[in-house]
């Protein structure tokens, strides 16, 4: 594969910008290679700028359930331009977004946009701080909610991906005030309520984590976690930024049957533009500014352009049998994945929630952060490597999960099968 262009292009960056990357997994250093440019995509097709091109999973890291370039959002997004990119000022558009994303999770009685999920989690936190009046926030290893300050306490994704402890930076008297406790242990987490509750603002969580590879939750342990802060007055938030229209149309608050007080949504609501929202119940969203004394504010919060690309999208996908297709897909990929491993007597295990999937390479089942850093990461580098030089393109790090969209076909997920079961063959013989 001819990688010309993307490394000229990697080496010029890198004169101008840090690491020659604005966000630092895209820089590919945890799997010892260098970062594609992307020139170009269509459906779940991308294309780099050397000509070649690659069935992508990362989908932007999640917001693509649509696939590259759909023809409903990009015609959306054409109109809305020209009548202007940004106003600073209300539009019914906003008014059409917070009615989709209401219909589809019930427990956002009011929703407040803003740009990114990482401003849309800070927000969070503030309001329920503000609302408790309260200060220690309970979060779980592996959860990545955005480079927040206190957020960045035992943080998954790209913090996990680089083996950052934390981040210089980040003031000590923020840390103390950051629980981090083991995901989908509930005995730990309800011995740290019985002695922290009545200090506890918020407990914040990726109800499915995808940013230590997928992890799926136990029921058991997400009740837990609603009785609980029922129990001690503490506001839960779902950080459903990645999972939200992703593992079920309403998101894991639909698929496991809770109800948090607060969502941080963002990725799929913008349909690939730069967008956020929290909301939940109206008791507590009606403490922010202008109505009440927490403040937030955005100049760009409720752009035109990301709202319209997210009407699109959330039309699109409400329309019926899109969940089925979309999931049956990640399941046959997953199942695929797996026969692939056994067959090439590879240690690895494939797993699928919705339209997420994860491919860790170990031989323990994968509870949480603890069981996903156990995870043989030379032979991922490896794998990710083979998958590369075969036309699939993945996220460049073993602790982020892959999209599937309504744009792969059952061809796609077969020749991404076959393709894995080539590599991994290859890995077997050392």
């Amino acid at each position: 594969m001819q990688m010309d262009q993307s490394r000229k292009l990697f080496q010029q960056a890198q004169t101008l910008i840090p690491g020659g990357v604005n966000s630092p997994v895209r820089a590919c250093q945890s799997v010892g290679t260098d970062p594609l440019f992307i020139d170009r995509a269509k459906g779940c097709m991308v294309y780099d700028s050397d000509g070649n091109e690659f069935i992508d999973y990362v989908g932007s890291w999640g917001p693509m359930i649509l696939g590259h370039a759909h023809s409903a959002v990009e015609n959306a997004v054409n109109a809305a331009l020209k009548n202007g990119a940004s106003f600073g000022a209300p539009t019914a558009m906003e008014i059409k977004l917070a009615q989709l994303i209401q219909e589809a999770m019930p427990c956002v009685e009011m929703v407040r946009m803003v740009n990114s999920g990482t401003e849309a989690v800070m927000s969070a936190i503030r309001l329920a701080r503000g609302v408790t009046k309260r200060d220690v926030m309970i979060k779980f290893d592996g959860c990545y909610h955005g480079h927040a300050d206190s957020l960045l306490v035992a943080a998954g994704s790209g913090v996990a991906t680089l083996a950052i402890a934390g981040s210089p930076g980040v003031p000590q008297a923020f840390v103390d005030l950051t629980l981090s406790l083991p995901f989908n242990d509930v005995e730990t987490f309800t011995k740290t309520m019985v002695a922290k509750g009545d200090q506890v603002a918020c407990v914040i969580v990726e109800p499915v984590p995808g940013n230590m590879g997928l992890v799926s939750p136990s029921q058991e342990y997400l009740d837990a976690l609603r009785q609980e802060t029922e129990k001690y007055g503490a506001v839960l938030i779902f950080d459903e930024v990645m999972s939200g229209f992703r593992v079920a149309h309403g998101g894991a608050t639909a698929r496991y049957g809770i109800t948090p007080d607060l969502v941080t949504l963002g990725k799929v609501i913008g349909g690939g533009m730069p967008v956020g929202a929290y909301g939940g119940k109206k008791a507590i969203m009606e403490k922010i500014a202008p109505t009440g004394p927490v403040y937030q504010a955005g100049t760009l919060s409720g752009n035109p352009l990301a709202m319209a690309a997210g009407i699109a999208t959330l039309s699109e996908i409400r329309k019926p049998g899109v969940y089925e297709d979309v999931s049956a897909k990640a399941d046959r990929l997953k199942e695929g994945l797996n026969q692939a491993a056994a067959e090439a007597g590879v240690t690895a295990r494939a797993c699928a929630v919705g339209s997420m999937f994860g491919f860790f390479f170990t031989d323990q089942p994968v509870a949480n952060f603890e069981d996903a850093k156990r995870s043989d990461l030379g032979l991922f580098n490896r794998y990710f490597s083979g998958m590369r030089e075969s036309g699939i393109y993945l996220a460049p790090s073993q602790f982020e999960a892959g999209f599937v969209s309504t744009a792969h076909t059952n061809d796609h997920i077969n020749a991404t099968v076959a393709a894995a079961g080539k590599v991994l063959a290859e890995i077997a013989r050392g």
